[in-house]
């Protein structure tokens, strides 16, 4: 833990190195005052025997002795050491990642890769011009979606400690700091380190919808918040200075959420934590909007005998007072001569009325709100007032542009068989979730066409459903049309599935009728005219059920038939006529988890792949427009990936202008945790949608012949893969060679681990089966299956054949990368010690998952051409190389501390809670977890 006791592995950046160097001193220097002299000198010496075994090949044991049997909570405090100490080398990272930024703007030479100007650059170099891009911007949308899936659950007080120490070594990047400074720089750390090390990583009891709720919002209302308006600035300032253009840019970006409305497979989320979560949203937002108004009337404090001002603005003023007497009563006396303050005065009033339901003189929504601060900039544009603070004017003018008065969207998913339960109910029909699919597309017309109609039910689930559609309508009435996103169908396999959501909506009340809807979103219209020409409709006609429904395909056969399913959809008039009320936009999203839980890495890759391909075809044989929402994990296992390749090696056309991915787990905290970090994210993720919007990959002719070849690939992949997941005792094999039993009682979140009894894989959902193979080290989900695919691939097509895929398709390259990273982070004699937990079980497993990581591994470095892992990435392998020795430990302890509370039938709490210290610990070392 202290550098100067032996040296850390080496990094290609030497101000990182020093951060982490002083970091590990003051978590050293911590450790002895909370703990003892003592216990740093035992954290020392068994990272010292940790990195021999890394760099001298030591044996394991040498490492295991010095941690088998230690007293419980000597043992969790060893393994809150070392966790103490990633979470010091993760913000070392993150905060060099400022620097390199920074570093870029002051030379002034190239621009950073990925960013703004540098994406702008490659386009104009492709033959872009500016009308070219302009237009395309009018069609940006990008909106990340925070959904709860928690594998990092960090306590807010943790993470405002963390931002503390990231601003002391912020501040260091001063090189005028005099001695005291650093000194109190030096102390600012210490305390936030001291702080955090007294306090519990998180609440012993799972948290709730609410609790789930305000960790999302700390990221979206404060650091998003905060850097929203940079971004803007960021694009025009690249717009002027590679096209020589400025002019009004158009919204990009908007972000929504699942926290309150995912209600697929947790009991806890209702119409309650709907209508909770929405009105929770739009107070907060309002309070930063206040707290920002007030800012703005502080530093506007231009009088009447200095400055002119914009004619309009003095007649809004007048209105305002005349109208909004109780609003204008906070126009103080002495700022009566002081125009900009006196109409930011009503402003705020009127704000703090919006908070109130119904009220007189509250803003009717946030376009109101946007038309006055815009008449404020634009007067200060106007009279010289560029510097003196139109500017921040502008700022919240792109606040209120993209959170609007409720913050995020609001997205609502459910299982297509709770619908079933609820419509065999309300059509009195006990065997409607069994019957067949053109039986229930028959019924479902009937009842929508107004000829069947529902009994009177009192079931739970179908009065629960209508309660959530009842909510969702009063959301839109009480919020606008923007508060409320997609409906999400789990499990959606044919038409009936979403013309089930259709009929429950309209029992719920979810309906408007033509030219009523509130504040229309952008490309959202009202019907016009029903494409039926059935009279007995013509009641249904003057009416659309305001939603936009999302099919869900989320396992490899569900891909495989997604197509056929879409086509079906959209050949029923019925719903046409809806599709039609919602702009003839069908929203599909795809699920990145539970296809790589079912076939393996490959076959989910290649069938996310093809099933874009297929159902862009659907798309454009029926006149629409198709969306894609893409339900990716953090971990590579769940289709995390990095941006930039991830959209450039996606389907031609698939993305045109137009990105929606979940956000979750420890990526949120990752990508959005600092403000730095979060404006590089959202400028990295706008750079990569114009890029692959405005000029995809070239068409390359050997794509054909790759295509039936990964094809082949993919299906061998999902044979190997499902041989292992299938053969007999690979449940009870994974449920003892993997600390899955401890990963279900963490409060980690609020919804449970499983979807029904553990009768197999498919009965886990995808977070904790990942995160238990990543915590015993074999990281299996990511890349089992592939070996065995590219050795049958070399001998059937030849082994430089698959290597020119590798290196020219960027399909393929961007999936090895992926699986190269996490054979990296594997460690195989680690994960064979979790293994031997299993018993009898553990030598058959263990054979093939040990034979299979060798194959995918040596094809994989044939490929690629390299003699070791990450051999083009230096500056990951070292990250990698930097983190084991304090992963290997805790991972070790892990395993004795698993073996003993199970010997104890799993109910000494002391050592579970020692267990959950090691898994925070190893999942903060590796990241991507989950």
């Amino acid at each position: 833990m202290n550098a100067s006791r032996s040296p850390e592995p080496a990094l290609p950046d030497a101000p990182l190195r020093d951060d982490v160097r002083r970091l590990g001193a003051l978590v050293g220097r911590m450790l002895a005052e909370q703990v003892a002299p003592a216990f740093l000198d035992e954290v020392e010496h068994v990272r010292v025997a940790a990195i021999a075994r890394r760099q001298e090949g030591a044996p394991l044991a040498e490492l295991t002795a010095p941690l088998a049997g230690l007293d419980v909570a000597h043992a969790e405090a060893l393994a809150r050491a070392f966790a103490t100490y990633f979470n010091a080398v993760n913000i070392a990272e993150r905060v060099h990642r400022i620097r390199r930024r920074r570093d870029y703007q002051r030379e002034g030479g190239a621009p950073q890769p990925e960013s703004l100007r540098d994406v702008l650059e490659r386009l104009k170099a492709q033959g872009v011009g500016a009308p070219e891009l302009l237009d395309w911007l009018l069609k940006l949308e990008v909106e990340p979606v925070f959904t709860a899936h928690p594998t990092e659950a960090v306590r807010a007080s943790l993470l405002e400690k963390e931002q503390a120490i990231v601003r002391a070594l912020v501040d260091g990047f001063d090189a005028g700091r005099t001695p005291q400074e650093r000194g109190e720089d030096e102390e600012r750390i210490h305390m936030a380190l001291t702080a955090g090390w007294q306090t519990a990583e998180a609440s012993p009891l799972r948290p709730s919808v609410q609790d789930e709720r305000e960790h999302v919002s700390f990221y979206i209302a404060d650091p998003i918040y905060r850097i929203v308006p940079a971004l803007y600035e960021a694009l025009a300032d690249a717009l002027q200075a590679v096209y020589g253009v400025a002019v009004p840019l158009p919204r990009l970006l908007s972000f929504a959420t699942w926290v309150g409305g995912d209600m697929d497979g947790n009991p806890n989320v209702g119409a309650d934590t709907i209508a909770a979560t929405l009105a929770s949203q739009r107070t907060q937002i309002l309070d930063r909007y206040i707290g920002d108004v007030a800012a703005l009337a502080r530093l506007l404090s231009q009088t009447d005998s200095r400055v002119q001002v914009d004619p309009r603005l003095r007649q809004r003023l007048d209105e305002v007072r005349a109208r909004y007497p109780q609003a204008a009563s906070h126009i103080k006396p002495r700022h009566a001569d002081m125009p900009y303050r006196s109409m930011l005065a009503v402003i705020g009033a009127r704000l703090e009325a919006t908070h109130e339901d119904g009220h007189p003189e509250a803003y009717a929504g946030a376009g109101e709100l946007r038309e006055d601060l815009e008449l404020i900039a634009a007067s200060l544009v106007d009279h010289r007032g560029l510097h003196a603070g139109a500017y921040a004017v502008k700022r919240l003018v792109w606040r209120v542009r993209s959170f609007g008065f409720h913050l995020a969207r609001l997205d609502a998913r459910q299982d297509s068989r709770v619908h079933d339960d609820a419509l065999g109910a309300l059509f009195n029909d006990a065997e409607w979730p069994q019957r067949g699919v053109d039986e229930r597309v028959a019924a479902l017309h009937a009842h929508l066409r107004g000829e069947r109609g529902f009994v009177d039910s009192e079931d739970s689930v179908a009065t629960s459903l209508r309660a959530v559609f009842a909510a969702l309508r009063d959301a839109r009435r009480r919020y606008g049309a923007e508060a409320t996103g997609l409906y999400i169908i789990s499990m959606a396999r044919s038409a009936a599935d979403v013309l089930a959501v259709l009929a429950l909506a309209r029992h719920g009340g979810l309906v408007e009728h033509a030219g009523s809807s509130p504040s229309p979103r952008r490309g959202e219209e009202v019907i016009a005219r029903s494409v039926l020409s059935d009279k007995s409709w013509e009641a249904n006609a003057k009416s659309h059920v305001p939603l936009d429904i999302a099919p869900l395909f989320e396992t490899i056969d569900d891909l495989k038939n997604a197509p056929a399913t879409l086509r079906a959809l959209l050949a029923d008039p019925l719903y046409r006529a809806h599709l039609a009320a919602r702009g003839d936009r069908q929203w599909v999203m795809l699920g990145y988890s539970d296809s790589g839980k079912d076939g393996g890495t490959l076959a989910s890759r290649w069938g996310l792949q093809r099933a874009q391909v297929e159902l862009l075809e659907v798309a454009r044989e029926h006149g629409i427009t198709l969306a894609f929402f893409h339900g990716r994990g953090g971990s590579a296992s769940r289709g995390g990936a990095r941006i930039m390749p991830a959209l450039l090696s996606s389907p031609r056309g698939s993305v045109a202008g137009r990105l929606r991915v979940t956000e979750q787990g420890e990526v949120i905290h990752r990508k959005y945790g600092i403000r730095a970090l979060a404006l590089r994210n959202l400028e990295q993720t706008v750079g990569a949608v114009l890029r692959a919007s405005l000029r995809p990959r070239d068409e390359d002719a050997r794509e054909v012949q790759w295509r039936e070849r990964m094809h082949e690939l993919s299906t061998r992949s999902r044979q190997a893969y499902r041989a292992l997941v299938e053969r007999e005792g690979f449940v009870d094999y994974f449920r003892t060679a993997t600390p899955i039993d401890v990963i279900e009682r963490m409060a980690l979140g609020s919804r449970p681990s499983r979807r029904r009894s553990m009768r197999g894989v498919e009965d886990l959902r995808a977070i904790p089966w990942v995160f238990a193979w990543t915590q015993c080290r074999s990281i299996i989900t990511g890349w089992y299956g592939l070996g065995s695919a590219l050795e049958w691939g070399a001998a059937e097509y030849g082994e430089q054949a698959l290597a020119e895929m590798a290196r020219d398709w960027p399909f393929f390259a961007n999936a090895l990368d992926d699986v190269e990273m996490l054979l990296a982070k594997c460690d195989l004699d680690i994960a064979e010690a979790f293994s031997q937990l299993a018993g009898d079980l553990h030598e058959p497993f263990f054979a093939l998952i040990r034979a299979e990581f060798e194959r995918s591994r040596r094809w994989l470095l044939k490929l690629k051409a390299a003699s070791e892992l990450l051999q083009g990435d230096t500056r990951l392998a070292a990250s990698i190389r930097l983190r084991n020795p304090y992963i290997d430990p805790m991972s070790l302890l892990q395993v004795d501390l698993l073996g003993r509370w199970r010997a104890g039938d799993r109910q000494d709490d002391a050592l579970l809670r020692a267990l959950v210290s090691c898994v925070n610990g190893v999942a903060q070392g590796l990241q991507n977890t989950g």
